[in-house]
């Protein structure tokens, strides 16, 4: 017998009973003010929250904004809103987008419980633009914040293979020395703009 064959025998030899899964039907947390408390936590963690009536608001806020002002390369999937000049379906290859200074996207639903905002890959070719931009924006609408992770998990399906991320804030870690970094493996800043 080899080796491999012994450490497979003595692993099926161990296997661990099935356990029945836990009942998922409780109260969980939830906010009165749902919009309010996804808006703290944001902020918490680093971003920026911002309640707008339409994406027109939206624009003025952004274009007020030095990150705005100061880009050169910005993509947009959302009409109105950043002034675009990257045509992502011309892009091959992701490294294209390096210097990429500011993208804005819709997000699909937000979490009032951890300030994320649920995103997918979903007719967008290079997903990699979440990430490599230096400064993201995302579009929420209102009547999209959900109180808790356990909404979320039932808001998603998966029937086919793509892509999904929760976005909480912008990058950072604080593994090094202990030291918080702002923008360690991604966007350095995320603003929230949720919309009537």
């Amino acid at each position: 017998m080899t080796s491999r064959q012994e450490i497979l025998s003595t692993i099926r030899q161990h296997l661990i009973p099935a356990a029945t899964l836990p009942d998922l039907n409780r109260n969980w947390i939830s906010y009165p003010d749902k919009p309010r408390q996804f808006a703290d936590l944001v902020q918490s963690v680093g971003g920026r929250c911002v309640a707008v009536p339409n994406l027109a608001a939206a624009q003025a806020d952004l274009a007020a904004t030095d990150i705005a002002k100061k880009a050169k390369k910005v993509f947009s999937s959302v009409p109105g809103v950043g002034a675009g000049n990257v045509d992502l379906e011309r892009v091959e290859d992701p490294h294209q987008l390096e210097d990429l200074d500011l993208a804005v996207l819709f997000g699909e639903f937000a979490v009032a419980e951890n300030g994320a905002v649920w995103v997918t890959g979903q007719n967008l070719k290079q997903r990699v633009v979440y990430f490599i931009t230096q400064h993201l924006v995302l579009v929420v609408a209102r009547d999209q914040i959900l109180d808790n992770m356990h909404q979320a998990y039932e808001r998603l399906s998966f029937e086919q293979p793509g892509f999904g991320v929760f976005i909480s804030g912008p990058s950072k870690t604080a593994d090094i020395e202990q030291s918080l970094v702002i923008g360690a493996h991604g966007a350095r800043s995320l603003t929230v703009y949720v919309t009537d």
